[in-house]
């Protein structure tokens, strides 16, 4: 659509980028093959950037895509690969500027092989058999190793002499298989489950050596993975070299980085388990005789101690012991009987000197009523009144002759023989 203009009469930038956005918008959506010269993706942005250039045509485009559009060829996607992209061109009117937004991105050549692989890996490790907690031990000394691989291959004559040279004795059931091509994956799956079979092999290796993505292909197959997953035999997996990585590797019980590294793992080595041997026994050795040697000066050290060395000694100190207390308490009980006996006869001195019975040996004498009441006073008397009259040698009767007097009177009467020796009391 043509405009007029003239330099009398321009039109505005911004209504010429309009302009130009629609008429790009109105383009469908196009595939677009190119080379990634950079990609940029930012942790946490939803968005990825990428340049794709036409090396033919020198000529560079940017293009962006969400990032649910580019993680699934992330893994095989980067700087350098050849992609085929499935965009629509945007133009974004501010600056002026022309991109493309992708939708779809597909890896060309070995790129999509790649892809390819990388769906599958994800999809096999979704259902669990590449985890870890399935993975086998491998015996410590296999009586026989079957071995899968191919025939006269320098894979198989690197496991061979590498674990014959480490342990003589070993013993292997050999599978020459195609390694490569077309029944490559029937025949190693045919050998695995054979040798799975097999009551007398203890472990298995599947070997080939170095080669291209294409050629190492038959052992990333879903069919051989699956079968080397349900074998219940523990399967090494010596395929290529340390950067190869076929599906066989993750769900292998053993991953070794090449055949010969396969051999050392899988066979022990009779030289070092020999000297292995002998450092053990002779760390036991020195173990025991460290043990003896610390029981033995344990036990000088307790025979050196005095309790035992003179037994009798704590014996005659403890015996020394008892006899000072012994002698402590006799001479503690000798004292507290001497001066027990020295206050009892002081008592008993004054008992005696503050008793009735030695008043009365000084002439007293103590008048008694009838009921038996002590007679203190004059007033307490009638005339003829009988009294008991005690004194020290016995006591008598009187009758008192009058009363109220100064104690005059008159009284009879004779000391009975039964009052006699009451001056005791």
């Amino acid at each position: 659509m043509g405009l007029d203009t003239s330099p009398e009469a321009p039109i505005p930038v911004g209504k010429v980028s309009a302009m130009i956005g629609g008429w790009i918008d109105r383009l469908g959506a196009v595939w677009v093959e190119g080379q990634i010269t950079q990609l940029s993706r930012r942790p946490g942005a939803g968005m990825v950037f990428l340049t794709l250039r036409d090396p033919s045509e020198d000529v560079s485009m940017t293009v962006t895509c969400f990032r649910g559009v580019f993680d699934p060829v992330a893994d095989v996607v980067a700087e350098g690969a050849r992609v085929v992209v499935h965009a629509k061109p945007e133009w974004y009117a501010g600056r002026g500027t022309l991109s493309l937004r992708a939708a779809e991105i597909r890896p060309v050549g070995l790129g999509e092989l790649l892809a390819r692989l990388e769906q599958l890996k994800r999809r096999l490790a979704g259902e669990g058999l590449f985890a870890a907690d399935r993975k086998r031990p491998l015996p410590f000394l296999p009586g026989c190793v079957g071995l899968v691989t191919g025939r006269a291959s320098a894979a198989e004559r690197d496991v061979l002499e590498n674990a014959r040279l480490r342990w003589p004795a070993v013993r292997f059931e050999v599978r020459n298989v195609a390694v490569q091509g077309a029944s490559a994956v029937a025949q190693v799956v045919a050998a695995v489950r054979e040798l799975d079979e097999h009551p007398e092999v203890d472990v298995i290796i599947v070997a080939r050596g170095g080669g291209s993505v294409e050629d190492l292909l038959p052992f990333s197959d879903e069919q051989l993975v699956r079968t080397v997953a349900a074998a219940r035999t523990p399967v090494v997996s010596a395929i290529g070299h340390e950067p190869d990585q076929p599906l066989l590797d993750f769900v292998a019980d053993l991953r070794a980085s090449t055949p010969t590294d396969a051999a050392k793992r899988v066979v022990p080595d009779v030289g070092e388990e020999l000297a292995r041997i002998g450092q053990l026994r002779d760390r036991a050795r020195q173990a025991v005789r460290s043990r003896v040697e610390r029981e033995e000066a344990g036990l000088a050290a307790t025979v050196s101690r005095p309790v035992l060395a003179a037994p009798l000694r704590m014996v005659e100190e403890r015996e020394a012991e008892v006899a000072a207390l012994l002698d402590r308490s006799r001479r503690s009980l000798d004292h507290r009987l001497d001066r027990a006996s020295s206050e009892l006869e002081h008592t008993l001195a004054r008992v005696v000197a503050l008793s009735p019975a030695a008043t009365l040996r000084r002439g007293y004498a103590v008048l008694q009523r009838a009921d038996g009441a002590v007679v203190r006073a004059a007033a307490e008397v009638s005339a003829g009144e009988e009294l008991r009259a005690r004194v020290a040698e016995g006591g008598f009767t009187v009758t008192v002759s009058g009363a109220g007097a100064s104690g005059a009177g008159t009284g009879s009467g004779s000391a009975s023989g039964t009052d006699a020796g009451d001056g005791r009391d």
